[in-house]
């Protein structure tokens, strides 16, 4: 079937189970081979007709449980890192993309979208194509393709949000493999910034964090000297997601 004859069949069923209005769009991050990825659905039938993946808040959910459900039907990944960031209420969202549809078809109404970022570790991730897109993958957040309504501005302010909240909260965990590197972990905050930290200021600025737990063993391979390896504290980073820092990159 055509994507519009599936959303125009699906859409008595939608009334009948989800809060009408509200959608749910969720911007997953996932840190692999030196790149920041985020996950992108293709909708089907639809060359450049990429998407976030999102849905909507059924009848008996709060938001939260509903963006949660969403990524883990995604995903296929469970206890998602996930941070509300904004509310897109813009009057012509969708532009065009629903032009043909019949007047009060569940997705042609107009609906305010919640902002979800997410933190996944990649391996963690099985991309899950359904009955509306034909791909779902990674892509590399500094080559982006077409994006369909207003999803590309969503990703934009994700992005911009994460770099902001990288003053007051930490960044790693998920993104990283449970042990890891300094350099390994300063790549990660430079990728995330989009700019060059130094590496005695970083390695101080982390220590001082007191969210790192130096292990016995170092990174072996190479032909310089084997590095550090570390792992979060998960404790003391948990309390750092809910207090926060007090200087800033």
């Amino acid at each position: 079937m055509e994507l519009k004859d599936i959303l125009i069949q699906r859409s008595t069923e939608l009334y009948q189970n989800y809060l009408p209005h509200i959608s749910i769009d969720c911007v997953v991050f996932g840190f692999h081979e030196a790149s920041l990825k985020v996950l992108l659905v293709r909708m089907k039938g639809q060359e450049d007709g990429w998407a976030l993946p999102g849905g909507y808040m059924g009848k008996d959910e709060v938001m939260k449980k509903a963006a949660d459900r969403i990524l883990t039907e995604r995903t296929g990944a469970t206890n998602i890192y996930l941070q509300q960031f904004r509310v897109f209420d813009e009057l012509d969202r969708v532009g065009d993309f629903f032009k043909d549809y019949p007047h009060g078809q569940w997705h042609a109404q107009r609906f305010v979208s919640v902002g979800f970022y997410a933190l996944v570790d990649y391996t963690d991730v099985t991309p899950v194509i359904d009955e509306y897109s034909d791909a779902c993958e990674w892509m590399d957040v500094d080559s982006l393709p077409g994006m369909v309504m207003d999803h590309r501005a969503i990703l934009d302010k994700a992005l911009i949000t994460l770099r902001r909240q990288l003053n007051y909260k930490p960044v790693g965990n998920k993104l990283l493999p449970e042990e890891f590197t300094m350099p390994e972990l300063q790549k990660l905050y430079e990728i995330i910034l989009g700019k060059s930290l130094n590496r005695g200021n970083f390695y101080r600025k982390m220590m001082a964090y007191n969210i790192l737990d130096k292990q016995e063993g170092t990174r072996k391979g190479g032909a310089h000297k084997a590095p550090n390896l570390y792992k979060f504290n998960l404790e003391r980073y948990k309390e750092a997601l809910k207090d926060g820092f007090k200087e800033g990159w």
